[in-house]
């Protein structure tokens, strides 16, 4: 059984996979405390994998033969996600991809792997694990000082700058502002928007 915040059917608001339709399978627990998550993940339903890829079906569109794409987001889904369950979802067809902190190791079969670090010392990609195929930092005034570890990873992930959503509308300019200057500085990077949050979708 595995515990389920939420399951729904959206858009990929963030990184290379921006625009794209997914499902999303929001895993209860997180073993970080993260001042400027936006996540509510204590709730949850136990669910066997045939209930959760019950719901996952019923949200697939009936206009498309095409099964959408899967996150498995949280959270933190390496709590609770493995190989069997990776294989499971591609077994009903579906492209399966993860948004994950980076502090445990992730499935290697995933098709998708986004690692979003929060401290510095989980910066480094640990050659036993799956590498990601994009990291993702959440950008603020003190981000940068921490950046120089993530320039040279080979093999080179794509690389995201996300300006930190604090609450604070003058404080969220000037984060912008100086993450569009450090990519422009270090060119390497790329900027991602929380385009749901733009959009104002979930």
């Amino acid at each position: 059984m595995k515990r389920i915040n939420n399951i729904f059917y959206s858009l990929q608001g963030e990184g290379r996979n921006t625009g794209r339709a997914a499902v999303f399978i929001r895993f209860a627990g997180c073993n970080l405390r993260c001042s400027f998550c936006d996540t509510e993940f204590e709730s949850y339903r136990e669910m066997s994998n045939e209930e959760i890829l019950a719901e996952v079906e019923a949200l697939r569109p009936q206009t498309s033969d095409l099964s959408p794409l899967l996150v498995l987001t949280g959270g933190e889904p390496t709590l609770q996600v493995d190989e069997t369950f990776v294989d499971f979802l591609h077994q009903h067809g579906y492209e399966v991809a993860m948004e994950s902190n980076g502090t445990r190791p992730a499935p290697k079969n995933l098709d998708w792997l986004t690692v979003s670090p929060k401290e510095s010392g989980q910066w480094k990609v640990d050659g036993g694990k799956r590498v990601p195929d994009e990291i993702k930092v959440v950008f603020d005034e003190h981000t940068a000082e921490n950046l120089s570890s993530l320039h040279t990873l080979h093999p080179s992930p794509l690389l995201y700058l996300q300006p930190c959503d604090t609450g604070d509308p003058e404080r969220n300019k000037a984060i912008t502002q100086a993450c569009v200057e450090y990519i422009k500085q270090h060119p390497q990077w790329r900027l991602s928007l929380q385009t749901h949050k733009l959009i104002d979708i979930e």
